[in-house]
């Protein structure tokens, strides 16, 4: 059983990023959904603690105003009920149809009634589409729904999280810039900062997430003329976490551009640019879809940022197609309930994992041992489905409790319905050098367990019965 301090940990979330609606089968909720007299919905809606938060704000009558005048009301609405009905029933996007399901839009290129009606849509006065790389009434309906979530101006849709990292670098640092970015950031955006960027005349500088890192980064900004910083938060698989504000706080006074990959930590767990940020990226094919079953990437920030990104994204050519943007709109529907789950069962997992005897170290921003989870704590509303730990054995060892697992997939990847895992030294980090992993943090006794949806109790028992096997 997990020790009550560490569970304690998940009422201690920010405040600007709490939820508005209890969880389902919660307390407050069952008590919500069993009576519904209005002076209950008051009691659990008009606390001046949560005033701020409430679904519903209620604006007092004026005193001039006379009596039985209409009270005007300011609507909040929830990430649970924005992954729904944001960019579809809640938005401005038109549909031709009355399917309660965005239809998929396949045509490639779109017609117009005449030259005046062409005049008019290059010259912004009406809302249309010209051809299927620059842009699909469907993947809009996408876009428009990440930028709810994300509290973004804009968002762009791509064919990868790996094709939205290369736009969002080649378009936001020109020739001649400096990237700053971390030495554990996804290793092929790392490759690309440092190899091919390098060739463009970019310069790079990494540094380490640890308790330097303050000053490690403003030594950086001082000396150098720093364009962007770039980096993931929370990292994989170590789960390591950024002080996003600080880093933007920093990074701002310099005049550099703050992008954090937030894969590890989607829209329901982590806002970035609530929290100064200036761009947000995902690998949309994670948590938002949710599915094991579609490839995608997503950008947000500004409407002046992402206008560049799009402008590099339609020369490079990485447009996403109809059906693929469908079938994300589909898994974000479900996404509030599934990492709510994918939170909980890894936490609790987690705890478990810390107190067993055959386990060495577990790296987890929800346990108050992580070294990143007074970060964390102010900065997320849950700590994510990823779970990583070091077995008490050698590199066979590890591949026996691997072997022994009957639940999860061996598999990469993260975030979907099924659990999957993986035995990083094996399969992420297989030929890299002794030096090269050492330098990650990964040892031959490594898990990284990505959490699905399954039951807890199933998922405890199979992890446990495995551990007896190494």
């Amino acid at each position: 059983m997990a020790p009550p301090t560490v569970l304690a940990k998940t009422s201690s979330l920010p405040r600007q990023q709490r939820r508005f609606l209890p969880p389902l089968h919660s307390p407050e909720h069952r008590r919500i959904t069993a009576s519904f007299p209005a002076e209950l919905l008051q009691d659990f809606f008009g606390g001046a603690d949560d005033a701020a938060h409430q679904p519903l704000e209620h604006s007092k009558k004026k005193p001039q105003e006379p009596e039985g005048s209409p009270t005007p009301v300011a609507r909040q609405v929830s990430d649970e009920t924005l992954v729904v009905h944001a960019g579809e029933k809640m938005g401005n996007g038109k549909s031709s149809t009355d399917s309660i399901a965005t239809p998929v839009v396949s045509g490639t290129t779109h017609w117009f009634k005449n030259s005046e009606d062409l005049i008019a849509f290059k010259e912004g006065l009406r809302q249309s589409f010209e051809y299927g790389r620059y842009g699909n009434p469907t993947v809009k309906v996408l876009e428009d729904k990440v930028s709810s979530l994300e509290q973004a101006e804009a968002t762009l849709v791509t064919s990868s999280g790996m094709n939205g990292i290369v736009a969002t670098l080649l378009s936001l640092v020109p020739p001649g810039g400096h990237v700053v970015t971390t030495t554990d950031c996804y290793s092929e955006a790392r490759v690309f900062i440092r190899d091919r960027m390098g060739k463009m005349g970019i310069r790079s500088t990494f540094i380490d997430i640890d308790e330097d890192m303050k000053s490690s980064l403003k030594d950086v900004l001082a000396k150098n003329d720093v364009t962007l910083f770039y980096a993931d938060s929370p990292t994989n698989p170590m789960l390591k976490c950024l002080d996003i504000s600080l880093v933007a706080e920093l990074c701002h006074k310099k005049g550099a551009l703050v992008c954090i990959d937030s894969t590890l930590a989607p829209p329901i767990n982590q806002k970035p640019l609530t929290l100064g940020a200036d761009v947000v990226l995902h690998s949309a094919t994670k948590y938002m879809a949710g599915h094991h079953d579609v490839i995608a990437g997503c950008v947000s920030g500004s409407e002046a940022l992402i206008s560049k990104v799009r402008a590099w994204h339609q020369d490079i050519g990485g447009a996403i197609s109809p059906n693929a943007a469908y079938m994300i709109i589909r898994g974000l529907k479900t996404m509030a309930l599934r990492v709510e789950a994918q939170n909980r069962t890894a936490l609790l997992m987690a705890c478990v994992l810390e107190c067993h005897p055959l386990v060495e170290r577990v790296h987890y921003l929800g346990l108050e041992s992580s070294p990143w989870n007074h970060v964390a704590s102010r900065q997320m509303t849950g700590y994510g489905g990823l779970v990583s730990f070091e077995v008490k054995s050698d590199l066979r060892g590890t591949m026996r409790f691997i072997d022994a697992l009957e639940i999860p997939f061996i598999a990469t990847s993260l975030g979907g319905c099924e659990s999957l895992v993986q035995q990083p030294a094996v399969m992420s980090f297989w030929g890299q050098s002794g030096e090269e992993k050492a330098k990650n943090g990964i040892k031959d006794n490594l898990v990284r367990f990505s959490f699905g949806i399954e039951r807890f109790e199933d998922l405890r028992d199979d992890i446990l019965q495995a551990l007896e096997k190494i």
